[in-house]
Parts: C-alpha cells; sequence; structure tokens
C-alpha cells in the first residue's frame, strides 16, 4: 500500500502576518530561519515579499 502524503494546506496572509514580514526584511532575517518561525516555505515567502515590493533575506 503506498505512503499517502500530506497535502499542503493553504493559509491566507493577514495583517499581522504581513507586519512580521515587513519587519524581518528590515531587519534581514534569513529567509530559512523565517520559514520556519513562520511555517511557510521559502517559496511562499519570497513571492509574498515580491508582491510587496520588499527585499527579504541577505543581499548577494
Amino acid at each position: 500500500m503506498a505512503k499517502k502524503t500530506k497535502k499542503p494546506v493553504r493559509r491566507e496572509w493577514t495583517k499581522e502576518d504581513i507586519k512580521e514580514l515587513k519587519a524581518h526584511s528590515k531587519a534581514r532575517t534569513p529567509v530559512m530561519k523565517l520559514a520556519k518561525m513562520t511555517k511557510r516555505t521559502e517559496g511562499a515567502l519570497r513571492q509574498k515579499a515580491l508582491t510587496l515590493g520588499i527585499g527579504l533575506g541577505h543581499q548577494r
């Protein structure tokens, strides 16, 4: 019998989530650390930051 995989659950971005994302953007928190803290994927965080027009993580 095949092992069932977990289906990802989509969570809406609350105003509090966006405020937190902006604060971490300013503090230059690494995306990997931020992903674990918020329980969201790095891709989701980067995509939201892009739509908000803010930088995320360190600059190369």
